[in-house]
Order: C-alpha cells, then structure tokens, then sequence
C-alpha cells in the first residue's frame, strides 16, 4: 500500500482507506486484503463479509463528516471504470455543491425491443440460479 494513505480501518479480511486523490473529504476505499481482481472473483462468504463492512464503514463515514448523500461505487472491467484491478468499494460523501455532478445519463434511447431481450436473457439466468441454489 502506498505510504502516503490514511489508513482508517483494517481486520483479517478488509482494509478502509483515504485514496491520495479523494473525491470528496471522507471519500473512503474499502478494499479485500485477499487479491481479487473484481467483483466475479469474489466467494458468497467473502462478499457477504465486505457488504457488512461496507454499511458499518459507511455509518463510521457518516458520523465523522455528515454528508447530505453517499455513493458506493463498485467498478470492474475497464469499459466500468476500472483502473486497479484488485476488488474495492468506494464510499463517496456527497454534497449539493461538491462538484461531481450527476454520475448518471440524463437520458438513454434503447428501443423496446432490447430493454425486452436483455431482461429475458437475465430473468434466463436467474431462473438457472434457482435451480442451482
């Protein structure tokens, strides 16, 4: 890790901290100390584990700078916005004016016809966890 982060909480399985170049005051990394490139390397247990340390840390982020908001970001894949290929969560305070701005399109031109062919192949793959479980 580099020398220069603020370390703000750390056990067997996750380490929060401070990125060198925040977003936004309190803007906190939640990261797996286990080296997993994304979010498809990660077992239901380990997961699981991160989720719960993601809402205490977000509370912990919440007492400390009392955001009016907060942005949990998770990317994988370079096409997402990956640039560091080890799995982490981004906890981004958020304010009216703090200068990010929206993080979504104001508006999108899909055709019904792909909204209903990508909503069959997942229900597809839903239905094949299921039966899986």
């Amino acid at each position: 890790m580099d020398p220069d982060v603020r370390e703000v909480y750390r056990d067997e399985h996750v380490v929060a901290f401070f990125p060198t170049e925040p977003a936004t005051l309190g803007h906190t990394l939640v990261a797996s100390r286990e080296h997993i490139p994304d979010i498809w390397g990660l077992d239901e247990d380990l997961a699981a584990y991160i989720g719960r340390a993601v809402v205490r840390l977000a509370g912990a982020v919440q007492r400390a700078v009392q955001p009016e908001g907060l942005n949990i970001i998770q990317s994988n894949g370079t096409a997402a916005t990956q640039t560091v290929f080890h799995f982490h969560v981004h906890l981004v305070p958020r304010w009216t004016e703090d200068g990010i701005g929206r993080i979504w399109p104001p508006e999108t031109h899909f055709t019904d016809a792909q909204k209903d062919d990508a909503w069959e192949r997942l229900r597809e793959q839903c239905r094949r966890l299921v039966s899986h479980a």
